[in-house]
Formats: C-alpha cells, structure tokens, sequence
C-alpha cells in the first residue's frame, strides 16, 4: 500500500473528484487503511463543501472570539511545527512507538478544527468580493497544510515541484535559484482549494518558520498588505495570476521575502 507521503499530493484533486479511476482506487483503499489521512480527507471535503454551499451568503463580519480562538490554534500549530523540526534536527532514529504515532494525529485533529472554525469566517462575505477574506482562507490553508506537513515530513526537489506546477496549473515557473540568500529552505508544493477554485500552494521555512506562497490563476488582486489571523499576507499580481505570501514572520520581514520571490521567481 502506498505510504503518506505519496498520497499526501492526491488529497486535494481527490477532494475535488480530479484523479484518473486507477489513482482514486488508490487513495480509496489507502483510506480504508489508515485513519489519520481519513480523518485529513474528511477536514478538507468538509471545508470544500462548506465554501461551495456558502459562496454567496453575506454577513456584517466574523465575530471577535471567533478571530482570537483561529490565532490561538494558528500559534499553536505553529509551534507544533517547529518543535518537530528541532526533533528531526537532532536525527532520532527510533521507530514510531504508540504513543508517538497518536502525537502526531494531533495536529490532524487541531487542524481540522482551525478550518472549521475558520470556515465560519468566509460565510461573513464572498471570497471574491473581498481580499480579507481570501487572505484569510490562504492563512488557514496555510497552517493546516503546514500541519499535515509535520506530521508526515514531506519534502519536495525544486524540479517535481516545478513539475507540479506545469502539470496541474499550466505555470511554467521557475523557483528562485538560491532561496537561501534570503533564508528560505523550500519544503514542497500540492494543489490546495479555496473559494474561487484550485490553488497553487508552495511551501518553505524561514529560519525554521513557515512560509506560504500562493498562486491563484486567473485571477488579479490590489498589491497590499493584509494582517489576518495573525498572519501578514503580501499580495502581488503578474500575468493575470495573483500571489500571495502568508507568514506570521513581522510585517517587514514578510514584505521583504516577497520581493524576494517577485524578483527572483520566474
């Protein structure tokens, strides 16, 4: 049976009824098998089908506990993710006991509440109505792929995530030669879904911290600087496609990686 890992790129076009029948037979009987990508591919199809059956209701505004209970789960996911890069860091060779195999069901299950409760969040306005809101969305997507992350440990070479781009978004980009010149370590990429569609998400570290980069295609947004959720969100366009990059990092050091990536993404 496929592992986690391999399957960790199917989830989204399996959510979102894009894999071939032999692929989705796959993921299928992987399913059957393994809870904690179950429970996983439950949180995302209950988030796609909450945005599609929602796009249109208008409310005044998310209320404040709402907006102070998502940053509290933000912080603690990410602080999750960086206490398991200091583990992996210090090259524990042990094999996965009980008790260590649920720790990392945590952050699955922390996971899908953020979304869920974020997910309440979209229903206040359209997401392309509002840049708030999208930035939003990007920040919870940001934090549960993250976390999945840390619980599987996937990592991507530059060239299958370049792969991934041209094959699922037409896109032939080219990341940034030298990420390290602005302290960023790349960490992979996967289709993700939001309000308007499929997504771009390409994931790094800085400094050990997590970084998102977004592209949405065929799209065009204001440039700005967006604070939700206790993250800042940079948003750039080029070619009819918006970027966004999402990190709880301060506010220059975000504007700062962003025209990094602008100015060195091709």
């Amino acid at each position: 049976m496929p592992n986690c890992q391999v399957i960790d790129p199917l989830v989204t076009p399996y959510v979102d009824r894009e894999l071939p029948a032999a692929d989705r037979q796959i993921v299928d009987e992987h399913l059957r098998l393994c809870p904690p990508c179950h429970s996983r591919v439950a949180a995302e199809q209950a988030v796609r089908d909450l945005v599609h059956a929602r796009q249109t209701d208008l409310h005044q505004g998310a209320p404040p506990s709402l907006h102070a209970k998502c940053a509290q789960l933000a912080a603690g996911l990410n602080a999750g993710a960086a206490a398991h890069g200091s583990t992996a860091q210090r090259g524990s060779t042990r094999a996965v006991a009980p008790r260590a195999w649920m720790s990392r069901l945590a952050p699955l299950a922390m996971a899908a509440s953020l979304v869920i409760l974020v997910g309440g969040a979209f229903l206040y306005q359209a997401t392309h109505r509002s840049t708030r809101v999208m930035a939003a969305e990007l920040a919870a997507d940001h934090v549960k792929c993250f976390a999945m992350n840390a619980a599987l440990g996937t990592r991507q070479m530059p060239a299958t995530v370049e792969s991934t781009m041209l094959s699922s978004f037409d896109w032939p980009m080219r990341l940034p030669a030298d990420p390290s010149r602005a302290g960023l370590e790349l960490v992979g990429a996967r289709p993700c879904l939001y309000g308007e569609g499929k997504i771009a998400h390409i994931m790094y570290r800085h400094q050990g911290r997590p970084v998102s980069l977004f592209m949405l295609p065929n799209t065009e947004r204001a440039e700005g600087l967006v604070e939700v959720f206790g993250h800042e969100a940079a948003i750039w366009c080029v070619n009819h496609r918006t970027f966004v990059l999402v990190s709880r990092e301060p506010k220059d050091d975000v504007q700062r990686l962003a025209s990094f990536v602008q100015s060195s993404l091709h």
